[in-house]
């Protein structure tokens, strides 16, 4: 038997952020898991980031956690990250939501 990592992001005790992004990819997915795979590794590297939990049928939601307001505002201005995302407007979904919540209780 062999340990995995968890899918369920290891965040601290709250309060802290989630960033939920819900999207439908188009026909046009040239590019688009390399890309996700990309920013995941980027977003891991900025000040703040907490961790994130993803899934993808029709409907793709990824939660990422952060520690502040400031922190997910410098993601959202992150050069590689602006790219990605005018390549997802342009390219890769047919609709897409971006929600911020203040995480005030979390358990297992």
């Amino acid at each position: 038997m062999t340990t995995e990592q968890s899918v369920i992001a290891a965040t601290p005790k709250p309060p802290y952020y989630a960033v939920i992004f819900t999207s439908e990819l188009n026909a046009n997915t040239q590019g688009y898991g390399e890309m996700a795979d990309k920013m995941v590794a980027l977003a891991e590297q900025q000040p703040g980031f907490l961790g994130f939990e993803s899934a993808r049928s029709e409907l793709g939601i990824t939660v990422s956690y952060w520690t502040d307001l400031a922190a997910i505002k410098n993601w959202k201005q992150n050069a590689e990250h602006l790219v990605a995302q005018k390549l997802g407007r342009e390219l890769w979904y047919s609709a897409f939501k971006t929600r911020i919540a203040l995480v005030e209780r979390d358990y297992s």
